[in-house]
């Protein structure tokens, strides 16, 4: 039987950035469904939010490059929790290198998990969202795809391409009560920053004009904005939450 709550669908969301838009959209009222990439860790995580009184979250191990899996994926969902309200594309992946130095590998890898995984994931709701005349679509790009990074080709065409895609599928969906946005954080204070050596942490705060990282929860805060069924003036947009270090 569907759950009278609206349903949410994030991909990545067992990650540091997502599971604090998790928790803000399941703070908000919705059932949310937490993509993740390895079983054994989701389950974990899973009983984590769970002690912490988070029991209106939900696990889905699509494999977010393989299209028809998407598909099925989605369909699953609504079939256990109902029609998919919100996708959050959140998932994400780096393989670092320079251009002469990176593999077609490294440049595959990346381009799958961080944008023919949104391709596949809005084209498995965008009906389902048509039929209901309802929709929220938030992709997690990020400064980088704004403003490039040294060896990070591929990271940045991808993050750069989620916010062609959003513009487009804005406009083909601004009169159907779908709304298509992109946010674009920057330096935000998960386990892989704090991880970093103490003084390359310290330069690289430096040079964010706030003098400090941005906070996970304030990702979810602004997620679960643009989520929200009175958002829906907002469409096509990026919006940087990046502590002013990149202005355009």
């Amino acid at each position: 039987m569907a759950n009278q709550a609206p349903v949410a669908w994030v991909t990545g969301g067992t990650g540091g950035i997502g599971t604090a838009i998790c928790r803000s959209l399941a703070d908000a009222g919705y059932l949310v469904v937490a993509g993740y990439h390895n079983p054994e860790k989701a389950k974990t995580w899973l009983a984590s939010q769970q002690e912490d009184g988070y029991n209106n979250i939900a696990l889905s191990g699509v494999d977010l490059a393989d299209h028809q899996a998407c598909l099925e994926g989605a369909q699953q969902i609504q079939e256990q929790h109902g029609p998919i309200s919100v996708l959050v594309n959140c998932a994400g992946i780096t393989r670092d290198g320079t251009m002469k130095k990176m593999s077609y590998e490294q440049w595959h890898e990346v381009i799958d998990t961080n944008l023919n995984s949104v391709f596949n994931t809005c084209r498995s709701v965008i009906e389902m969202m048509l039929e209901h005349g309802y929709g929220r679509i938030i992709n997690i790009s990020s400064i980088n795809g704004r403003k490039g990074q040294f060896g990070q080709v591929n990271y940045a065409a991808a993050k750069a391409g989620m916010h062609g895609l959003t513009m487009s599928l804005a406009q083909e969906t601004a009169t159907k009560g779908i709304t298509v946005n992109t946010v674009s954080p920057g330096y935000i204070a998960t386990d892989m920053i704090m991880n970093i050596p103490e003084k390359v942490r310290e330069a690289i705060r430096e040079t964010i004009p706030v003098k400090r990282y941005g906070k996970p929860e304030e990702i979810g805060r602004l997620v679960t904005f643009l989520a929200d069924e009175e958002s829906g003036f907002i469409t096509g947009a990026n919006i940087d939450i990046n502590g002013g270090q990149f202005m355009g």
